[in-house]
């Protein structure tokens, strides 16, 4: 096997520096990487204009695509293959050659309450009145606006740690702030959340909660790969609320909110989504509801544990033992940088079979050390005795495994999300550093067999110096749906039929005057731009 052949696939993912935004990227990777094992990933970071200009409202700032430009001029000069979103920030319309390759499982889209410790137990019918409440959304605003009179609201800016931030400074202003709960529950903040804001009270953003990512729209190695991660569902109901906002051709500069629901039945769904438009004081309001029978038909299969799109031939691990792969329960936390220094695992010429591994070592691949409290679990540092003597032996399956035998399956102890987000992750049956490895010529040499590939992080303009090779863009947008790629094993009526109900619904606002409404509210914004 030649030096080309062996040699590793680097894919660069762009991302926002924000530990949220970083969150999420590592997520989408921790993803690919189970499905895609001999691939390791670098994470490419950069600011974009939204996170730069922080001293005015999103509105007034006047630009479109506040955070997604640079990552999407990275795509396109070929700096990074594929970037990921919060989906709510992409533009129903994208720039040329560019796609959504994939849109993966929506967290819960609703808005949330977080409270200042005095206000602690309030919700928002219940705060003192002229309480402030923090928001850099005219959606919030205006809904806010319309339904609870007796609250000031204000701009404020940042990421979420900065907004927390604002609000639990001594002498905050803010009482409460008004967040997506799916950013607080990736953060792990969810214990922050005082109220949960139904949409009966205040609708949410087109594509809030779901992670979308962006590639090159005929970079077929990159959207075969992406394709894994398409949650059908989700992709649904985010096609018709994209369709509805595309429609009125409103965005951030007006005040606009969907909820959908999709109920599912054997063969079909009933997607309905409701979409509203608002003066920005909130006074005057237009809202429509509208609904659709989506039909499945036999060439669709699903992941029965995720609702992700399937390809007739699965091209991802199987793993026919249950609880042997990642505890996904795992409480997320604020990820590590990884150091760029520590060594990474490289690929090895042999793999093993999972199956024979499970018969071998039985329920040992089925405990894990996550909680001490789960029956049989393994905890840190754990032995077990072997034979009459008194010698012990790791209980790590991986113990057995000739040196320097590769094995690109999940370990049972330790997820791979934490494989790509800590760094120097010590294993916690045999206390071994995970990146420490002596090297393959010394007698005895030892690494973890289960190691996966961990995701660099790399500032993308501290690393222009590296040759980059612009790439043919193609303009792909008469095949796609608000931007979004349908996937050869998604059938093309589905979208067909997502796409229309948004329309509809939108048309019908226009109906009623729902182009007057937003246009006023953009005068009125741009009137106060100083």
């Amino acid at each position: 096997m030649t030096g080309k052949e062996t040699e590793q696939k680097i894919i660069r993912v762009g991302s926002r520096k924000s530990e949220l935004a970083l969150i999420q990227t590592k997520h989408v990777i921790s993803c690919l990487q189970r499905l895609n094992p001999d691939v390791q990933f670098e994470i490419h970071t950069m600011t974009t204009v939204g996170d730069r200009v922080l001293n005015k409202s999103l509105p007034k700032i006047g630009e479109k695509s506040l955070f997604t430009k640079d990552l999407e001029d990275a795509l396109r000069t070929g700096g990074v293959e594929f970037v990921v979103h919060s989906l709510k920030d992409l533009p129903t319309a994208l720039p040329v050659g560019m796609a959504i390759g994939a849109v993966l499982e929506r967290e819960d889209p609703r808005d949330a309450l977080v409270l200042n410790e005095k206000h602690r137990g309030k919700m928002l019918n219940t705060l003192p009145q002229g309480s402030v409440i923090g928001t850099s959304s005219l959606r919030r605003s205006a809904q806010l606006a319309r339904t609870y009179t007796h609250l000031t609201v204000c701009d404020i800016r940042g990421n979420l740690n900065t907004r927390l931030a604002k609000l639990d400074v001594e002498n905050s202003k803010f009482a409460g702030i008004i967040l997506a709960q799916a950013g607080l529950t990736r953060m792990g903040w969810h214990k922050r959340i005082d109220q949960t804001i139904e949409p009966s009270e205040i609708l949410y953003a087109v594509g809030q909660g779901a992670l979308a990512v962006e590639c090159r729209s005929n970079d077929e190695y990159i959207l075969e790969m992406l394709s894994k991660l398409c949650h059908l569902d989700t992709m649904c109901k985010i096609l018709a609320e994209r369709s509805f906002l595309k429609t009125l051709g409103g965005g951030c500069s007006a005040p606009v909110a969907v909820c959908t629901n999709l109920k599912r039945k054997p063969d079909s769904a009933m997607l309905n989504i409701t979409g509203a438009v608002w003066s920005l004081d909130g006074r005057t309001e237009l809202r429509a509801d509208e609904g659709c029978t989506l039909k499945f038909n036999d060439s669709i299969q699903l992941d029965v544990d995720n609702g992700n799109v399937l390809p007739a031939k699965k091209s991802r691990l199987e793993l026919d033992v249950e609880d042997n792969v990642v505890n996904d329960s795992l409480p997320r936390h604020s990820p590590e940088i990884v150091d760029d220094n520590k060594p990474s695992c490289s690929k090895a010429d042999q793999r093993i079979d999972l199956a024979k591994y499970i018969e071998a070592h039985g329920d040992m691949f089925k405990k894990r050390s996550y909680s001490s409290s789960e029956e049989g679990a393994v905890k840190p540092n754990a032995t077990v005795e072997q034979g009459q003597g008194d010698a012990k032996e790791s209980v790590c399956p991986s113990s057995s495994f000739p040196v320097g035998v590769d094995f690109m399956g999940d370990c049972p102890y330790v997820s791979i999300e934490q494989k790509v987000d800590e760094t120097g992750l010590q294993c916690p049956i045999t206390g071994k550093f995970l990146t420490e490895q002596k090297p393959a010529t010394e007698t005895g040499a030892e690494k973890c067999p289960f190691l996966a590939h961990q995701a660099k992080i790399l500032d993308y303009n501290e690393n222009l110096d590296r040759k980059i090779v612009a790439p043919k863009l193609q303009d792909s947008s008469s095949s796609l749906f608000c931007g979004m790629v349908c996937h050869k094993d998604i059938p093309t009526e589905l979208f067909v039929s997502a796409e229309s109900l948004g329309r509809r619904l939108a048309q019908e606002l226009i109906s009623k005057g729902a182009l007057d409404v937003m246009k006023c509210a953009q005068n009125e914004i741009h009137s106060k731009i100083v």
